[in-house]
């Protein structure tokens, strides 16, 4: 009688709140798994949650000149930021402001089965092609951090 799939929506961001790059993955992967495709296209750091904890995947990662950037757990030995990679670590919450928008307004997460696993990406990427044409996307007030001297230094154009 019918079927799903889960899924997870992995996306990385920008400061001003676009997206940069997508991955769908089934629900059973692990979060890490699209990560290291991910940092083949970027430079700097890319801030996560504790999901990505991994200190192969961090090492990998800084020799492609990606620093990824993580929460440690209470039990772990803290990693070596920043000033600028903490505050940026704390402003991570920019990420599920984009994944609520994606739910409430663009609809990705719905009741209504799709027909076809081709009908369910049709309507995953409309969506996100529905949120990369919004004018007004929640961002990062970046100009804002580095006045309050909260960002020492920042690479913005």
């Amino acid at each position: 009688m019918g079927w799903f799939y889960g899924f997870r929506l992995h996306l990385v961001i920008n400061h001003t709140g676009a997206l940069l790059d997508v991955a769908l993955t089934p629900g059973n992967i692990d979060d890490r798994k699209p990560l290291r495709t991910f940092a083949e296209r970027l430079h700097g750091s890319l801030y996560g949650d504790r999901g990505y904890l991994s200190k192969a995947i961090r090492e990998a990662l800084r020799e492609q000149g990606v620093n990824l950037v993580y929460k440690v757990r209470k039990n772990m030995k803290s990693l070596d930021l920043s000033v600028s990679d903490e505050v940026l670590l704390k402003k991570r919450v920019l990420i599920e402001s984009v994944i609520r928008e994606l739910k409430t307004q663009m609809q990705v997460e719905h009741t209504r089965k799709p027909r076809s696993f081709e009908n369910f990406h049709v309507n995953v990427f409309s969506a996100l092609i529905a949120y990369q044409l919004l004018e007004n996307k929640t961002a990062l007030n970046i100009h804002e951090l580095q006045q309050t001297h909260d960002l020492q230094m920042l690479d913005t154009p």
